[in-house]
């Protein structure tokens, strides 16, 4: 279990002069993971935690020199290569996870709210992640660089991908021709989502529903989809269009294996009022308008499914790490203890497995090394 552990962070480089070296880095890494999945939140309680589950954390990893100090743990989480944690966490949840073909895979960015650090000047970090629905898992995440937004982040996190088989969503941030090509080449489809960023775009792919509709659809090769979802008091009824006529479109060969676009319209009915949202997207499957339908609402989940969760019982929007690269590195940790306690077969919510994982030895081993 132990050397599975050690292989996908392997490529970890120690930030520290080998005279400090009290404690291993793998030592550390395990605990910090074990702590976090457990309930902490920072440094200090990482330390406490250690200290009281000390011989446990020996069965599987030596310890020679007891629990690291907060400072040391801080020391080592603020400086280690954030890219080189992240390859480690892809590589473990390939591991793990068995993305099938078809699996929805959502690209999405979050800011951390409280990362910023106004005495540096420095603003809050933004991670853009991939989330595939069906397994319910996080799959990767990268910082968009401090002076750029998402474009340049996201082929570097597709990078860290198996996405063979998949369908990738990406909000309109993401619907750049690179970003098309790239998805393409590594074997799997993609659902942009269109909107003024890519105006001429946008404009052509909007004039050409609006025209089908007036023309009572006759003459087009269109695909419908409507799904009705109701609840907590209110009703939503969602519409998709697939149609895989490009001839209006501005230079679509200029777009790596276009094959359709898309309409989709959601209808919010809450008592007596009625709300309407139409999106626009283009895709590089032409037909199939469930596989559409499938693809736009696991892109809409990627919000509840992670994010929300990650503030709500992770708190991670309160949390005030700004040293180094210590909110990034933390984040990617978040990631991994979500991902094993979902993993974690047991009745009962996030919260409350944290809780369990707190208390048991036997049901934290059994997060961190699942049957």
């Amino acid at each position: 279990m132990t050397a599975t552990f050690i292989e996908h962070f392997s490529d970890l480089k120690d930030p520290r002069d080998d005279k400090n070296k009290k404690h291993q880095l793998m030592d550390i890494l395990f605990l910090v993971i074990a702590a976090v999945i457990s309930g902490a939140e920072g440094w200090e309680a990482i330390e406490t935690f250690g200290q009281e589950k000390l011989s446990w954390l020996r069965k599987y990893f030596p310890f020679a020199n007891g629990v690291p100090s907060h400072d040391c743990i801080r020391m080592v989480l603020i400086s280690l290569s954030p890219k080189a944690l992240q390859g480690g966490f892809a590589r473990w949840m390939q591991a793990v996870v068995e993305v099938a073909k078809g699996e929805v895979v959502a690209l999405d960015g979050k800011t951390l709210r409280r990362s910023f650090d106004r005495a540096e000047g420095l603003g809050a970090i933004h991670m853009v992640s991939a989330w595939a629905k069906r397994n319910g898992v996080s799959l990767g995440q990268v910082k968009t660089d401090e002076k750029s937004n998402e474009i340049t982040a996201i082929p570097v996190l597709l990078g860290l991908l198996e996405l063979r088989g998949c369908i990738v969503t990406i909000d309109a941030m993401g619907c750049q021709r690179e970003i098309a090509e790239r998805i393409r080449e590594q074997g799997a489809d993609y659902v942009l989502a269109v909107k003024a960023n890519q105006k001429e775009l946008h404009e052509a792919i909007e004039d050409y529903f609006e025209t089908a509709q007036q023309a009572g659809y006759r003459a087009v090769p269109l695909e419908r989809w409507e799904e009705v979802d109701s609840g907590h008091g209110r009703v939503e009824v969602r519409r998709y269009e697939l149609v895989p006529d490009l001839s209006t479109l501005p230079k679509p060969e200029q777009w790596k294996d276009l094959q359709g676009i898309a309409r989709v319209e959601g209808e919010r009915h809450v008592g007596d009022q009625v709300s309407t949202e139409v999106r626009y997207y283009i895709t590089s499957f032409g037909q199939n308008v469930g596989r559409l339908a499938e693809a736009v609402r696991g892109h809409w989940g990627i919000e509840n499914s992670l994010h929300w969760v990650l503030d709500v019982t992770f708190r991670e929007d309160d949390s005030r790490l700004r040293s180094g690269y210590g909110a990034e590195n933390f984040a990617v940790i978040r990631h991994l203890a979500l991902n094993l306690l979902k993993r974690e077969l047991s009745k009962g919510s996030l919260k409350r497995k944290r809780y369990k994982a707190a208390l048991s030895n036997e049901f934290r081993s059994n997060v961190l090394f699942p049957q």
